[in-house]
């Protein structure tokens, strides 16, 4: 009884060790060259993420694949499950994105903002992620951050 305990015991913690060792699948488009987006995809690496970067001469193409509005649109766009995480999102909303599931094509911070994951500079407001829903009309707040 004792050697079955043990095993379960064993078996409880390598299996919770595993789990905490697995990272998140992400994949970042990104024009060829731009140093933010790597700097981007080394913050997701050092926040549980496994990235993947794909260098795209065409980010148009990518950004419209995924129905991210010219006015939702970043500097990049990462793919993670099935949402497109769009520009510099900080990792808290993704998270959440993550674990809520909400019938939504994906988060945004539009354009470059300044002290944003990846970017230099200093942040001086809340960020405001917003909605990606696929239908025209102001896009909702996901979350500030």
């Amino acid at each position: 009884m004792k050697r079955f305990l043990f095993a379960v015991i064993v078996l409880v913690f390598a299996s919770g060790f595993a789990a905490a060792e697995e990272k998140i699948a992400a994949t970042l488009y990104k024009n060829p060259g731009c140093v933010c987006c790597d700097g981007y995809a080394n913050y997701l690496r050092a926040n549980g993420f496994n990235v993947t970067v794909i260098e795209h001469p065409n980010m148009t193409l990518i950004k419209q694949k995924y129905g991210v509005r010219e006015d939702l649109e970043g500097c990049h766009s990462t793919v993670i499950g099935k949402y497109v995480v769009e520009g510099h999102v900080p990792v808290g909303p993704i998270k959440r994105l993550l674990a809520e599931k909400p019938d939504i094509k994906g988060i945004s911070l539009p354009g470059m903002p300044q002290g944003s994951p990846g970017m230099s500079g200093t942040k001086e407001d809340p960020f405001e992620v917003l909605t990606i829903t696929g239908h025209d009309g102001p896009a909702p707040i996901y979350a500030k951050e």
